[in-house]
């Protein structure tokens, strides 16, 4: 494919320079796979160093297939971060799998719609198949419970919202209010401004010590919404915060919920693959209370951007919510049993995801997502053990579901807390501009930790001495230019 592109408005390219051009994509990528452990898993840049090197005017005439994709490999992908890396800990790593990234290539390849059953039969059973393996995995009923996928956890938690509002409050939510701790994703927050809902609304609770959200003044202030006439209908519980990973108490709010008629909506999207494992079900107690869940495959069930999904206790939820009858749809709606996704969630045009949590599950196991996952959260409680044996360290919240916090805190230096949060702040500005490792800081109780989020099966104990061996070094510099000044 050296000579340049002089396909026409077909947009079409020969047999054989389709063939050349798909094997060496293939062959960039199982070399990502293969060997992205001795990359650096950082990339940084400037807006005007992006600038430099990407911006160019429209191209009005064809180029070369080959030279395209070869300056995209060596441009592009180099300047994006490798979430899929061992040593990528911060925020939550994306480690993907081979089988799902070749069955997102198939969905593209073949370009299948999945709104609605007339397009594709196969791809609207496949959803509704993978989406029963979900309802029995968390608990919830197979017959009459239902879901969806969407692009990702904001989605599905805005999905959530929609129907919890339509079914509660109706036409009229001026005098309703939701609750969630000041350890809910900001997805949540997003979705409940986007549908309507005002900031006098709005009800953040505080959390405990261990960050859960406080039962106690969960009580007090929907009681004190209902003495001045408000209307109390959701509350919003995570299991597994992106922060601590922290599960809030499912089964006490799921009794809250009861006793108020109010709607429970579980935010799991980072934490609730862990029902797969069992040293993560305990935790997840109660999970299969909810009227509505949102999990993120593309999170710990190890698939690429972009698969969310919602689940609920009755199907007919989403299609009383979201279903619309316009004229164009009317020649191709089915029975009762053939399912339009569309009606279901806010999209109409959507994308095959179904396709690539089905065959990776088929491919692997359900044993295999269930021992990565295990191994996952014993890796977090390893990493935890060798902090607490060191003189440098200290846990700023526990080893729980794969996320550990913890800080820079030599023993027998009397350090303040602001020349704490420096010391921290710089350990991991130097390791990020090192590229050797992803490791940012977030703030638990007004202090500047570090946060580790280890969900990638790929990344070893080894990995882990390696990175806080350097983290060590930095934060030794630190410590004496203040000890100096």
């Amino acid at each position: 494919m050296s000579t340049k592109n002089n396909t026409s408005h077909t947009l079409t390219l020969s047999k054989e320079e389709m063939q050349q051009y798909g094997y060496k994509i293939i062959d960039h990528i199982v070399d990502h796979f293969e060997n992205q452990n001795s990359k650096k898993p950082v990339a940084l840049a400037t807006r005007e160093e992006m600038d430099s090197l990407l911006t160019e005017s429209i191209p009005n005439q064809p180029s070369s297939a080959s030279e395209v994709l070869d300056f995209v490999m060596n441009q592009v992908i180099p300047n994006s971060n490798i979430v899929s890396h061992p040593k990528s800990y911060s925020f939550v790593p994306g480690p993907s799998n081979y089988v799902s990234v070749m069955a997102d290539t198939i969905a593209t390849g073949f370009n299948i719609f999945s709104g609605g059953w007339a397009a594709s039969p196969a791809a609207a059973e496949l959803e509704i198949v993978t989406m029963n393996w979900l309802l029995e995995i968390f608990g919830f009923p197979t017959k009459k419970g239902g879901g969806i996928f969407t692009s990702g956890g904001s989605m599905a938690n805005l999905t959530a919202l929609v129907t919890a509002r339509r079914i509660k409050c109706g036409d009229d939510f001026s005098k309703a209010t939701i609750y969630l701790s000041d350890q809910a994703h900001s997805s949540n927050i997003k979705a409940i401004k986007v549908i309507g809902f005002k900031k006098e609304q709005i009800r953040i609770i505080p959390t405990d010590m261990e960050f859960k959200i406080s039962l106690n003044k969960l009580k007090n202030i929907i009681a004190k919404d209902r003495l001045e006439g408000l209307q109390p209908f959701c509350i919003i519980a995570s299991a597994g915060t992106t922060n601590t990973g922290t599960v809030d108490p499912l089964n006490e709010i799921a009794d809250i919920c009861e006793n108020e008629n109010m709607w429970f909506h579980i935010d799991g999207a980072y934490g609730g693959a862990a029902i797969l494992a069992e040293n993560g079900q305990h935790l997840l107690k109660g999970i299969e209370r909810a009227d509505s869940l949102t999990v993120d495959p593309h999170k710990w069930f190890y698939q690429p951007y972009e698969i969310g999904c919602l689940l609920v206790k009755n199907h007919s939820w989403l299609s009383s919510t979201f279903s619309e009858k316009p004229e164009y749809l009317r020649d191709i709606e089915g029975n009762e049993s053939e399912i339009n996704f569309y009606d279901h969630g806010i999209q109409l045009t959507r994308r095959f995801r179904a396709l690539k949590f089905y065959m990776s599950l088929k491919t692997f196991g359900l044993a295999s997502f269930k021992k990565a996952i295990t191994y996952n959260i014993n890796l977090a409680e390893q990493t935890e053990a060798l902090l607490r044996k060191s003189v440098l360290w200290e846990i700023t919240s526990p080893a729980t579901l794969a996320i550990i916090n913890f800080r820079y805190h030599p023993i027998g230096h009397n350090l303040s807390e602001e020349e704490l949060d420096q010391i921290n702040q710089n350990i991991s500005k130097k390791i990020t501009q090192s590229k050797e490792a992803l490791l940012v800081t977030t703030v638990l109780q007004g202090q500047v930790v570090l946060r580790m989020c280890l969900i990638n099966p790929r990344t070893t104990i080894e990995d882990i001495k390696n990175t806080l061996e350097q983290c060590e070094i930095y934060g030794q510099e630190q410590l004496l230019e203040i000890t100096n000044t």
